[in-house]
C-alpha cells in the first residue's frame, strides 16, 4: 500500500468514531400526562394538541428525543390514582397534569419527580405549592384563574339579563376549587341582590333534576363553573339552559361555540402551551421550585347572538362592543 493511501486510510477510521457519535440520536426523554377528563372530551383533545405542538417547536419530537405517555383521569379519583401509579412505574422524566385533584393525586405518591400543571384554580390554597412566587417542591405551572372571576361571571349575567334575581351555580363539590368558586360568587351575590343556589356536578342526573327544580320559579339564570365534571357534561347544560329559557353565563368558550350564550375566561388551551416551555426548561436542568406559578393574563369574552335571540334577550350595545368574538 502507499503512503499517501495508508494516511488516508489512517484518518478515516480516526474518524468512524466521531461520525458514529454524531448520528446518534438524542437522549429520549419521558413525559407523563394526567388529564382530568376522559379522551372522548374535545376540549381535552384540543389542550393536549396545543401541549404537544408547542413542544415540537421547542425541539421535542416523539419520533427523535422524547416519549409520551397520557392517561385521562375522566374525573375519578380511583381513576387518577390508579393512573399516577401507571404513569411513575415508566420512570418519567416530568408529568404534565391538568386539574386540582391530579396533580394532589401525583403529589401523594412522589415530591421528586417534577410536576407542571396547567388548569388549576388554587395552588397554594390547595396546598400544592407554598407560594405562586417561590412554588418550592417540585410543582408549578399555570393557573385557569383566580376565584374573584366567579363575582365578574354574576355580574355579567345582571348585565345581560338585569331581572335575574336568583342563579344557580353549577359546581363540582367534590373539588376544593368548586367551593371557592361558590364563595367567591355568594360574595358578589349580596351587592348584587342575586340569591345563589348551588348545582352539583356529579352525574347528568343530578344535573337535570337540580335544573329543571329550579327552572319552575321565574326570574333565574345560571353561572356555569369550570371544572372537569362540566366539562364531560357541557352539551347537557347548554341544552338545558336553552330548555328552560335560562341566560347563562359560562367560562369556556366552546361552550358558547356549541350554543351557550356568553362566556369570559381565559384561552384555556394556552395554558397548556405555556407548559410546554416549563416543560422544555425543566428538562434542560431548571427546577420547578425556582419556576414561578403564573395566572393568565388575558381573558375574553364572548356571545352567541343566536342563543340570545332564542332567548328573546337584547344584548346591551355596551357589551357587544366589549365582546372579542359575536357569534351570529
Amino acid at each position: 500500500m502507499r503512503r499517501r493511501e495508508f494516511i488516508s486510510l489512517l484518518g478515516g477510521a480516526a474518524a468512524w468514531p466521531l461520525a458514529a457519535r454524531a448520528q446518534q440520536p438524542d437522549r429520549v426523554r419521558r413525559i407523563g400526562v394526567l388529564m382530568n377528563v376522559a379522551a372522548t372530551d374535545p376540549e381535552g383533545q384540543a389542550q393536549v394538541a396545543a401541549f404537544l405542538q408547542a413542544l415540537q417547536q421547542l425541539g421535542w419530537s416523539e419520533d427523535r428525543n422524547v416519549r409520551i405517555d397520557t392517561r385521562w383521569g375522566e374525573n375519578d379519583v380511583e381513576l387518577d390514582r390508579r393512573y399516577v401509579t401507571e404513569l411513575l412505574a415508566f420512570a418519567p422524566d416530568i408529568v404534565l397534569a391538568s386539574g386540582t385533584l391530579s396533580v394532589a393525586a401525583l403529589r401523594r405518591v412522589t415530591r421528586t419527580v417534577p410536576i407542571v400543571f396547567a388548569g388549576v384554580s388554587d395552588p397554594v390554597g390547595a396546598g400544592l405549592v407554598d407560594s405562586l412566587t417561590r412554588p418550592g417542591g417540585n410543582v408549578t405551572g399555570f393557573m385557569i384563574f383566580e376565584y374573584s372571576l366567579s363575582g365578574k361571571w354574576l355580574e355579567l349575567l345582571k348585565e345581560i339579563a338585569p331581572w335575574v334575581m336568583r342563579a344557580a351555580v353549577l359546581r363540582d363539590s367534590a373539588n376544593p376549587a368548586g367551593i371557592a368558586q361558590f364563595g367567591a360568587a355568594r360574595a358578589a351575590a349580596q351587592s348584587l341582590g342575586v340569591e345563589l343556589r348551588p348545582v352539583d356536578t356529579h352525574d347528568a342526573a343530578e344535573i337535570e333534576r337540580s335544573i329543571a327544580s329550579f327552572a319552575r320559579a321565574a326570574n333565574g339564570g345560571l353561572i356555569v363553573t369550570p371544572s372537569a365534571a362540566v366539562s364531560a357534561y357541557h352539551d347537557l347544560i347548554v341544552m338545558l339552559a336553552a330548555r328552560y329559557k335560562l341566560p347563562a353565563v359560562y367560562s369556556s368558550r366552546p361552550m358558547v361555540i356549541g350554543g351557550g350564550l356568553i362566556c369570559y375566561g381565559p384561552d384555556v388551551a394556552d395554558g397548556f402551551r405555556q407548559a410546554a416551555g416549563y416543560v422544555d426548561r425543566i428538562l434542560k436542568g431548571e427546577k420547578p421550585a425556582d419556576l414561578p406559578v403564573q395566572a393568565p393574563t388575558k381573558y375574553e369574552l364572548a356571545i352567541n347572538l343566536k342563543t340570545a335571540k332564542a332567548l328573546g334577550m337584547t344584548i346591551p350595545p355596551s357589551l357587544l362592543a366589549r365582546a372579542d368574538e359575536v357569534i351570529e
